[in-house]
C-alpha cells in the first residue's frame, strides 16, 4: 500500500454528447459509472428531470454543462435576432447548470467567417456575454469560453486579451487541450499564459501529421497522439489547477463499458505523468 499523497486532484468526465451508448439519460450515466467516471458534462436544453435523475441514481456529479447552442446561433451573428437565440441558449445553459451542481457553462463565444471579421465576433460577443454575467453571479455559474476551431482567439495572448476586455470573475476558459494541437499548440504554453483563467479542461489528443487533403483526421485515441501530457500536466500544475478534467473523444471510443473503461484508465495514465 502506497501511503504517498495523490500529486494531482483532477476528476474524470466525459462530455454527454461524446457518450456512444445507445440508451436512455440514465443508461449512458450508468455506463460513464460502471467505466470509472466520476462526473458528466450534460448539453444545455435536455430534459432537466431526466438528468437530475440520473444524477442521483448513479452518484455521478455535473462537471459543467456544455451550451447546446452556441454553434447554430452564435452571439457574434450579424442579426440581433439570431444573436439573442444564442443569449437566451446560455441563459437556460446557466440555469440548467445551477439545477445540477454544476458551477460552469461551456460557451463558444462566437465564430469569425461567414462574413463575420475577427472584430465584429469580438465586440458583438462581448456585448452578449455581458448581458449574461448578472445572472452567472446570481447562480454562482462562471461563463467559460472555449478554444475551438471557429477561425477566433488562436494563441492564448488573444485569450487573456479577450478575459479582459470583459472584465468579470464570472467569465474564465475552458481550456480544449487538443484543439490548439499542431496549428495553435502547444497546449502547455496556453496554460501558462492563462494560468487561474481556467476553469475547466477537455482532455483531448491530436494527431501532428496534417489528415488527407480535405479529410478531417480521425481524433486519436489518448496516449496515441502527439500532446506532451507530462509537460501539460507540469503546466497545470503550477497554474494551481484541480478538479474537473473532461472528456471529449469521438463516441465510439465511449461506445460500451469497456471502450469507456479503456478511456477512463488512459485519463488515469495521464494523470500520473
Amino acid at each position: 500500500v502506497s501511503h504517498a499523497a495523490p500529486k494531482r486532484n483532477l476528476r474524470k468526465a466525459i462530455m454527454y454528447s461524446t457518450i456512444g451508448v445507445k440508451g436512455t439519460v440514465l443508461e449512458k450515466f450508468r455506463a460513464m459509472k460502471a467505466a470509472g467516471f466520476d462526473g458528466v458534462e450534460p448539453m444545455g436544453a435536455m430534459n432537466r428531470d431526466e438528468v437530475i435523475a440520473a444524477f442521483k441514481e448513479t452518484g455521478l456529479q455535473a462537471a459543467s454543462v456544455c451550451d447546446h447552442i452556441h454553434w447554430v446561433k452564435p452571439l457574434s451573428a450579424p442579426d440581433e435576432a439570431t444573436r439573442k437565440f444564442g443569449l437566451d441558449g446560455l441563459v437556460l445553459s446557466l440555469q440548467d447548470a445551477h439545477a445540477y451542481g454544476a458551477g460552469s457553462v461551456l460557451l463558444v463565444p462566437g465564430v469569425a467567417r461567414d462574413g463575420v471579421s475577427y472584430e465584429q465576433c469580438w465586440e458583438r460577443s462581448i456585448v452578449e456575454i455581458k448581458k449574461a454575467i448578472p445572472l452567472a453571479k446570481e447562480l454562482g455559474v462562471k461563463i467559460s469560453l472555449e478554444n475551438v476551431g471557429n477561425n477566433f482567439i488562436t494563441t492564448p495572448e488573444q485569450a487573456v486579451a479577450y478575459l479582459d476586455a470583459i472584465n468579470s470573475e464570472w467569465v474564465g476558459w475552458h481550456f480544449d487541450i487538443g484543439n490548439v494541437g499542431r496549428i495553435y499548440g502547444p497546449a502547455e504554453r496556453w496554460i501558462q499564459v492563462l494560468g487561474k483563467r481556467i476553469v475547466r479542461i477537455h482532455i483531448k489528443d491530436f494527431s501532428a501529421k496534417p489528415a488527407a487533403s480535405g479529410a478531417r483526421g480521425e481524433r486519436p485515441k489518448l496516449l496515441d497522439g502527439d500532446t506532451n501530457w507530462p509537460a501539460v500536466m507540469t503546466a497545470l500544475d503550477r497554474a494551481g489547477y484541480n478538479g474537473w478534467a473532461i472528456s471529449e473523444q469521438p463516441g465510439n471510443q465511449a461506445a460500451d463499458v469497456e471502450t469507456a473503461r479503456d478511456l477512463a484508465q488512459r485519463m488515469d495514465k495521464i494523470f500520473a505523468s
